[in-house]
């Protein structure tokens, strides 16, 4: 993950501040959380619980009604506590958080007599490095959403900044693997190059196999040809449109797209300012 000048993390959490997310198995995933880390402190006492959501200014967590924890939390003058999260890190490392709190709400959990939901309210601003990693989040799956169909035509040069290895990959149609070269790809779909009639291969359902490096990691993703073309001077080739099934499509995969839109996006805008600065100055020059 690129690192996040203080105005992009300004900016996360200006704009993302309510946003909540639940922590699913592909977001723990990603966020490399250790799930059996994450303790709720209190008094010089500290309690594992599960945490079930985030956002930055509260957090929903699920506890047992039996123990202390409960007992000491659940008290209408409930005292301050502390939310200890914890993550991996690239080397292996661990990264914790320490956000303190107040308890809020409580409610059973899916009408158990054994579990509660407990709202901590953040009465501080998350570390940056909290925020960052939240934010980067909430972020790709916020642009997967309004940028759906920009498509990222692959080159050498795009496939280095999306870390992507080789423009070679598999694609599964029916459940036989055939070689595939990558053309382009987006949030929603992708273009591929196979040897194949169009006819036969229009409306197939098929499994795209997607390499990355930093971290590295195989992505594959479900979807379906819906469309398809002849490739100029090559009857045997075949270029088709993939539509990819949104429930297949990994946040991870989100993350990849959105670093590079984003960075393309800042780029522009970088050039741009230099170029009106440049204007600016030269408009001045003359003036002299």
């Amino acid at each position: 993950m690129a690192v996040l000048t203080s105005q992009q993390i300004g900016r996360y959490y200006e704009e993302y501040r309510d946003t909540e997310i639940a922590f699913t198995k592909d977001i723990m995933h990603t966020l490399a959380l250790d799930p059996r880390q994450i303790y709720i402190k209190c008094t010089g006492n500290q309690w594992p619980c599960i945490i079930n959501s985030t956002s930055f200014a509260k957090a929903k967590i699920i506890i047992g009604t039996k123990g202390s924890a409960f007992q000491q939390l659940a008290r209408r003058d409930a005292p301050a506590v502390n939310l200890r999260y914890c993550f991996y890190q690239n080397d292996g490392q661990m990264m914790t958080f320490l956000i303190s709190g107040k308890i809020g709400t409580i409610s059973s959990y899916m009408n158990s007599r054994d579990l509660a939901v407990l709202e901590v309210i953040y009465t501080q601003k998350p570390p940056d490095d909290f925020i960052e990693k939240i934010g980067h989040l909430i972020d790709a799956n916020a642009n997967a959403i309004k940028r759906k169909e920009d498509r990222i035509v692959l080159t050498p040069d795009s496939c280095r900044k999306l870390g992507i290895p080789k423009e070679e990959s598999i694609i599964s149609i029916q459940n036989v693997p055939r070689h595939c070269i990558l053309r382009d790809l987006s949030f929603g779909g992708a273009k591929v190059l196979l040897l194949g009639l169009p006819q036969f291969l229009k409306d197939k359902e098929v499994l795209l196999n997607l390499e990355f490096d930093e971290p590295h990691e195989i992505i594959n993703l479900r979807g379906r040809i819906v469309s398809t073309s002849e490739v100029e001077g090559r009857k045997d080739i075949v270029a088709a449109n993939i539509q990819f099934s949104e429930e297949s499509v990994t946040l991870s995969y989100k993350i990849h797209i959105n670093n590079y839109l984003t960075s393309v996006r800042k780029n522009e805008l970088d050039a741009s300012a230099k170029e009106m600065q440049n204007q600016a100055d030269s408009q001045g020059a003359s003036s002299n």
